[in-house]
């Protein structure tokens, strides 16, 4: 028998992976001290810059010695910028277990023609940490928005390492406890776990990674948008504010906004109290029922930002199809909005439980998907 429609709804249904929910408190009157109409370069603009900077610093519990800069193009021009400025210097190994990070393996060998040594992972899998030779360089995602799955730990990385570890974690800065002194190159964007507007990146860089920059000239030209260095020196500037080109100042408002949202949930351990208790609520879900699971395999990899699903009745025959209907149906009913899964990873849902999200929405949310899923499973 076919079970009743759901009493309550969520009351934000933006489960998105990317832009993902803005902050609970969010209001665009909260951005009426936006900078518009200035120069980034004039002291107000400046004084913004370097505020999102160093509270970024103080959040995250980022060392001191290390330079944080907002580059251009998301965290995608963030993580192009270090690989083009810093690889070629010793050998590389690309690790990638989801699109993203199989986006750097083709920069890496088919643009930058490295002879790297590649190592993949099938969606809901990780490659062998422990088959990684960190005298090399390394370059990885932290967490693969696309596949659910994330790096357990730090504790496989050296801290002995003769290379520079290269770090895209744009859906792990701000909700989970990255190890800084194991992280030479760190990327995210502001539009992932705080919900800030696209289009900046952050990159990261400690001080091993500044001493590669000074010290070390690529074989291929770079172009301006992409320069960190001038005459064999960091150019300091872009690390207090001094951004590149010129940033949204409306976006950087915004993100200030974020953070201070963030300071007052209780910080890093807030926020990540916050993602844990949104991801539990499907633990819970998936446990009670057998028609669904996490792709993940193992636990100790699974994400707590981007929980990938996958369906597991046997009567489901077209496997992509039924996971479009049911995500389209939740969409339809207003409950869940773009939980579809990536397009490259297999059949499936994949439901954002970053900070921002209201574990009570999650809550709201699951019985409208079990829902979902027996209305269509009767269809079928």
């Amino acid at each position: 028998m076919a079970i009743s429609i759901p009493a309550t709804r969520p009351a934000n249904p933006r489960f998105s992976s990317g832009p993902c929910a803005k902050p609970p408190v969010f209001k665009l009157d909260n951005l009426s001290d936006a900078a518009l109409g200035r120069s980034h370069r004039a002291a107000v603009g400046k004084d913004k810059l370097k505020a999102a900077i160093e509270e970024t610093r103080a959040i995250l519990g980022i060392p001191a010695d290390y330079k944080i800069g907002i580059v251009p193009a998301s965290d995608t021009g963030a993580y192009e910028m270090a690989m083009w400025n810093l690889l070629g210097a010793r050998p590389v190994e690309m690790l990638a277990w989801e699109s993203f990070g199989a986006g750097w393996v083709t920069d890496a060998v088919k643009q930058l023609k490295l002879d790297a040594t590649v190592k993949t992972a099938e969606y809901g899998e990780i490659v062998d940490l422990n088959a990684v030779n960190f005298d090399h360089d390394v370059c990885f995602t932290w967490n693969g928005t696309t596949s659910g799955v994330r790096v357990p730990d730090g504790g496989i990385i050296p801290a002995n390492r003769a290379g520079l570890t290269l770090c895209d974690a744009t859906s792990a800065a701000f909700a989970m406890d990255l190890p800084w002194d194991k992280l030479d190159v760190t990327t995210f964007s502001w539009q992932k776990v705080l919900g800030g507007e696209a289009a900046h990146g952050m990159l990261i860089l400690s001080p091993r990674a500044v001493e590669r920059l000074e010290n070390y000239t690529p074989a291929w030209p770079l172009p301006k948008i992409f320069r960190l260095t001038k005459g064999g020196k960091l150019i300091d500037g872009i690390f207090t504010g001094a951004t590149i080109n010129t940033p949204s100042m409306l976006a950087v408002e915004d993100y200030l906004q974020a953070l201070e949202w963030a300071r007052s949930v209780g910080g890093l351990t807030g926020l990540i109290a916050r993602a844990d208790a949104n991801t539990a609520a499907i633990t819970e879900f998936v446990e009670q029922n057998d028609w669904i699971d996490f792709l993940a395999v193992d636990p100790a990899t699974r994400s707590n930002t981007s929980v990938c699903l996958k369906f597991t009745d046997s009567r489901i025959s077209d496997g992509p199809t039924f996971a479009k209907v049911v995500a389209k149906r939740m969409e339809a009913e207003n409950v869940a909005l773009d939980i579809g899964g990536y397009r490259d990873a297999p059949a499936g849902l994949r439901i954002w439980c970053g900070g921002t999200v209201e574990t009570s929405d999650i809550a709201a949310m699951l019985p409208w998907l079990a829902y979902a899923f027996e209305s269509e499973i009767t269809a079928t």
